[in-house]
């Protein structure tokens, strides 16, 4: 069964590495959008299983934390699980105190943590 990721805010770059690492791993498409108001609009329009949301998003500098705060108050983002993508600890913790999961950095890409961290929400033994 194929799962849905979207991913927020991530530039170009680091958009295709993360992509490729979880279409690697698990049968999962990843959509990319670039702002909170695509996310929000996504987010309606689609189920996904999960949402990476970049700490900063790329495109406009507004806040990550920020995006969670209105998914998780709207109905359409209450189905998926919300991970921040950062490298910073206090950042996944503020993302965990606003009704996310605990994310990985962007320096994670490559290793092990990753998939343990998405594995709950993207493998067919998951939700």
């Amino acid at each position: 069964m194929s799962r849905a990721v979207l991913s927020v805010g991530q530039c170009q770059y680091d958009h295709g590495r993360i992509s490729r690492e979880l279409a690697a791993a698990f049968d999962v498409r990843v959509d990319g959008v670039d702002t909170a108001s695509q996310a929000l609009a996504a987010a309606a329009s689609q189920r996904y299983d999960l949402i990476l949301i970049n700490r900063i998003l790329d495109a406009d500098g507004s806040s990550g934390l920020e995006l969670l705060r209105q998914l998780r108050e709207r109905s359409e983002g209450a189905s998926a699980a919300v991970m921040l993508v950062s490298n910073y600890p206090d950042a996944h913790d503020s993302a965990v105190a606003l009704g996310g999961v605990r994310g990985f950095g962007k320096a994670d890409l490559g290793m092990n943590v990753v998939r343990e961290c998405v594995e709950p929400y993207l493998s067919d033994n998951g939700k």
